[in-house]
């Protein structure tokens, strides 16, 4: 199981729709995928048509007081599954503060589900913020992937997270940790800043950024509203074809040559 953070401290990135629509779209070719809520604000978990209660989300394992394998709970789509999020997890970040071993916790109950061989991918959808929980899956991830508005604020907050990912591999608390790709969002080809901000990040990393950029696009914007993915709600639309592209460069990125997709 290779475990991905969906990362970036900046709210209003397309992070968690990242996360929805590439989970998604990982499912609909054949990947076993585990979608974890760790925002308390749990955008994807309602964005996935899920009522978040707060009594299945991550906090009793983050505590130590039930195990990860019991909150996971089957989507509506096939190969998706998901672990919820709610209010109840904001709590988490002060519990977990407190204990020397915070930053280690969600890295040791996602190694020991490694061990299950369960699902081929864990996407970890993080708040808008370096707390606790952000920092926690930066030290659990494989990977992180930073979706990256098209606007010169997003570059200043690129070198941020790039920042806390490599403290992150100074500290020992994850040496490994790859920066896997940077996806360009809310993209808008009419203006030239759009073009000038691609350009520039590309200049810095040509290989981590997506050939794949998301459009900005109205029907991305609805579609969590009505608990759908993208690929529901406008399926022949600009925004499901940058998502079917994105995570058809992230597969193969990651060797996998995948089934024919199915429908979602």
């Amino acid at each position: 199981m290779k475990i991905v953070a969906i990362a970036n401290q900046k709210g209003g990135v397309g992070k968690t729709t990242t996360s929805i629509n590439l989970s998604a779209a990982l499912a609909a070719r054949g990947q076993r995928v585990l979608l974890i809520d760790l925002d308390p604000q749990a955008n994807a978990t309602s964005g996935l048509g899920c009522e978040p209660d707060g009594q299945e989300s991550m906090y009793y394992p983050l505590i130590g007081e039930s195990s990860m394998e019991e909150k996971i709970i089957p989507s509506r789509l096939e190969n998706l599954s998901l672990i919820p999020s709610g209010m109840d997890l904001a709590g988490v970040e002060i519990e977990l503060a407190r204990r020397e071993d915070h930053l280690m916790r969600l890295r040791n109950l996602l190694s020991k589900s490694k061990q299950h061989n369960q699902f081929d991918f864990c996407i970890l959808d993080t708040p808008p913020s370096l707390g606790v929980l952000m920092t926690s899956a930066l030290a659990a991830a494989d990977e992180i992937l930073i979706p990256l508005q098209c606007e010169w604020f997003g570059l200043e907050g690129l070198a941020k997270i790039v920042q806390v990912i490599e403290q992150i591999r100074d500290t020992g608390a994850n040496p490994d940790v790859l920066l896997e790709g940077i996806l360009m969002t809310m993209y808008d080809g009419r203006t030239n800043l759009s073009r000038q901000v691609v350009e520039e990040v590309a200049n810095y990393f040509p290989s981590q950024i997506y050939q794949t950029v998301v459009p900005r696009s109205i029907r991305i914007g609805e579609a969590p509203s009505h608990g759908l993915t993208i690929f529901e709600h406008d399926p022949n639309g600009t925004g499901s074809k940058a998502y079917n592209g994105v995570a058809d460069e992230f597969l193969t990125r990651h060797a996998v040559c995948a089934p024919p997709i199915a429908s979602v």
